[in-house]
């Protein structure tokens, strides 16, 4: 019996939408978590966040282990509190920050240690004080094994290193993990690019038997083509009564594609991060707000959102904002942007339910002209 119930409503070729009941709420899938980095999606306050529909949101255990530690996290009562967000959490393992921001960090089969990059401090990472982090003293939901995410590209004998080991930390995390009621456990598929491994990974993930899985490995510079041809086979490994989670992912043409091979959860920093570079994410593609062109454009990044940033404020005014550097600009463009986001899988699960997502996806690509 899974912590968390998966029920599926509706499916519309491998594309499928449903609730993943949690006890701080349900989660709608397809579903797209924003990124609370440091304990904040970057810009927005909670109620803003949940004004745009978002059910669950990310934290990240590598930069609140260093800052302010998820000791005191603890002590200031967990996550959830110390943030005021009071539905799901799901955090990442905080491996895949540690291979990319550390600088300095060495893989052994015992942990990853690795030097903060904020102080140079050496820190150890291993399965077992990553369930400790997430679980015990942030208090996350959803809780991600430890892996790690070998860089694109690989050499077989390279990713099917980072897939085994990966498999390994699977299986201590789960140990270490061990069985919970309001807490879930979900295993991460390895394999880069070659399909032969993620089809041991995915078997030998569920041997061990986890709450959900997630596809990683992608969206580390593969491009959205490679990745499209891993997601047609990647999904249908793992097991259909669970949800499939694809890591940091993506652009909104990503999350339609992947959505359409079966995959059910999201994450990316993308919507806040070019929110606050002046780049708002629209039903007809990316525009960059500081161009010329919306100098005197009165009309609204989109008229029909209820998100007050998307509907309240002209182009004009939004670009001015950027070109006088202030800082409501980049509030109003992430806001709007996590919006758009959350706005997209709700259509995207109206139209699974409706058995219309065939045209949808075709409707989408033609409108967002390669965005």
């Amino acid at each position: 019996m899974a912590a968390f119930p998966f029920e599926i409503k509706a499916t519309d070729g491998k594309a499928r939408t449903g609730v993943l009941k949690t006890p701080r709420g349900d989660i709608r899938t397809p579903a797209f978590m924003p990124v609370g980095t440091a304990g904040t999606v970057k810009a927005l306050t909670v109620d803003q966040v949940k004004d745009t529909g978002a059910d669950i949101i990310l934290g990240n255990t590598y930069h609140l282990m260093l800052r302010p530690t998820a000791e005191r996290v603890k002590r200031l009562g967990g996550l959830h509190k110390f943030m005021r967000w009071d539905k799901p959490i799901l955090t990442d393992s905080g491996g895949f920050q540690v291979m990319s921001l550390s600088g300095i960090s060495k893989v052994t089969e015992e942990a990853v240690t690795f030097a903060s990059h904020i102080d140079g401090t050496k820190h150890v990472l291993s399965p077992e004080r990553s369930m400790e982090i997430q679980a015990d003293l942030l208090g996350s939901d959803i809780v991600m094994q430890l892996d790690e995410c070998v860089a694109w590209p690989a050499e077989e004998k390279r990713a099917r290193e980072g897939m085994e080991l990966s498999a390994r930390w699977g299986l201590r995390s789960k140990t270490a993990f061990g069985t919970r009621d309001t807490q879930a456990l979900f295993g991460i598929q390895q394999g880069s690019t070659f399909e032969n491994l993620r089809r041991e990974s995915s078997e030998r993930l569920q041997e061990i038997g986890f709450d959900g899985y997630a596809i990683g490995g992608l969206a580390v510079g593969e491009g959205h083509e490679a990745m499209c041809e891993v997601l047609d086979y990647a999904p249908g490994l793992l097991p259909a009564d669970k949800p499939r989670y694809l890591m940091g992912v993506g652009k909104p043409i990503d999350l339609v594609e992947a959505v359409y091979r079966g995959v059910d959860m999201f994450d990316c920093v993308l919507p806040t991060r070019s929110g606050r570079h002046g780049q708002a994410w629209t039903w007809d593609g990316a525009i960059n707000i500081k161009n010329a062109r919306f100098a005197e454009d009165e009309s609204p990044l989109d008229p029909t959102s209820d998100c007050p940033a998307s509907r309240d404020y002209s182009k004009a005014y939004l670009r001015h904002l950027f070109k006088a550097e202030e800082i409501l600009g980049q509030v109003l463009l992430s806001w709007h942007n996590i919006a758009f986001f959350q706005a997209l899988t709700a259509a995207m699960r109206a139209a699974i339910e409706e058995g219309r997502f065939e045209q949808f996806r075709r409707d989408f690509a033609a409108r967002q002209k390669g965005g």
